[in-house]
């Protein structure tokens, strides 16, 4: 996983609304922003693993490739649902989709207008395109929000709330940046984004099921569907995110080991001194979990270096959550 020390200005924008006492069940404020920072890691590490996971295959590397599936598994279903849980980051769906209308409006009002401008004074007309078609995306996602909402508020208005569509997912390949400067900053900045969309609302979805709204949970879905495999592919191939199998699996390693000897280990102790024991022992789990994450990518470009194709590593990536079904 990438290193991540702060939330960034995309993700900052989605979590609007999300940082009061109460809602952070008793946190202290450093713990709960240290559990957002990991959030955003651990879902840009579940996106990037998964399109190592499509480089490997095309390369007929599937050990390499079950590696990358299975480790980003846990980097979602285990790591990022368990922070979500302790900081209490999922609440009523009207209140998740206040959040999330506020999030969409933002990135298509200002987030992504900004970043295609830059792009254009870049002179990345590619970039300038994408920006704006997700501008106009993220402000559907809105307008759909925004039925939804009152649909909910108004159970008895015949409002139906809307599914949205499913966007058939865009292949990412691998690429070199095709911008510079500001704008690599920016396409970068998207995925974490764009990541940490993919992952929130799978579990707004996961919610809106436990409580009964069925097409709620498919609009997260279909949503969720569209950040992961439209928006962060089409921006992964821009930014350049796929290399060689050898290359993405250096990146892992090294983004697990900051993450195993340095970053977790920083939360850990600082929620210890804080008296957030609980989030003490978490980070210290996960920490364990990265360090397992990184000797099983090591194992795998050793044998990858040897003519393998990464052998039984995926048994040995750590602990293998099973995906919630729909």
């Amino acid at each position: 996983m990438r290193r991540a020390t702060v939330v960034s200005a995309v993700v900052a924008g989605a979590v609007i609304g999300l940082a009061g006492p109460a809602q952070a069940a008793g946190l202290d404020p450093q713990t709960r922003r240290n559990a957002l920072t990991a959030m955003e890691g651990e879902a840009y590490a579940h996106a990037s693993y998964l399109a190592y996971a499509q480089e490997a295959e095309r390369t007929d590397q599937e050990g390499i490739a079950s590696l990358f599936r299975a480790t980003a598994e846990t980097e979602r279903y285990d790591h990022f649902a368990a922070e979500a849980e302790l900081i209490n980051f999922v609440h009523g769906n009207a209140d998740n989709l206040r959040e999330s209308i506020a999030g969409e409006e933002r990135e298509a009002t200002v987030v992504y207008p900004s970043y295609a401008e830059q792009a254009r004074l870049d002179d990345c007309p590619e970039a300038a395109d994408l920006f704006t078609e997700l501008a106009g995306d993220e402000a559907t996602h809105a307008a759909r929000f925004r039925v939804a909402l009152e649909a909910v508020l108004n159970p008895g208005s015949g409002i139906v709330v809307p599914v949205g569509e499913v966007v058939p997912p865009v292949p990412i390949v691998r690429s070199t940046p095709a911008c510079s400067g500001r704008t690599q900053d920016n396409l970068e900045t998207t995925l974490r984004g764009e990541a940490f969309a993919n992952a929130k609302y799978t579990l707004y979805a996961e919610h809106a099921r436990a409580t009964g709204q069925r097409r709620l949970a498919r609009l997260w879905d279909n949503t969720a569907g569209q950040e992961l495999g439209e928006h962060f592919a089409q921006t992964a191939i821009l930014a350049g995110l796929v290399g060689s199998d050898a290359d993405n699996l250096r990146k892992a390693i090294a983004g697990e080991e900051y993450e195993a000897t340095t970053m977790y280990p920083t939360f850990s102790r600082q929620a210890a001194a804080a008296g957030d024991d609980r989030a003490a022992a978490l980070f210290a789990e996960i920490a364990h979990d990265e360090a397992d994450h990184a000797s099983a990518f090591l194992r795998a470009l050793v044998d990858l270096s040897l003519g393998g194709s990464g052998g039984e590593e995926a048994k040995k990536g750590g602990r293998q959550p099973t995906s919630p079904k729909a």
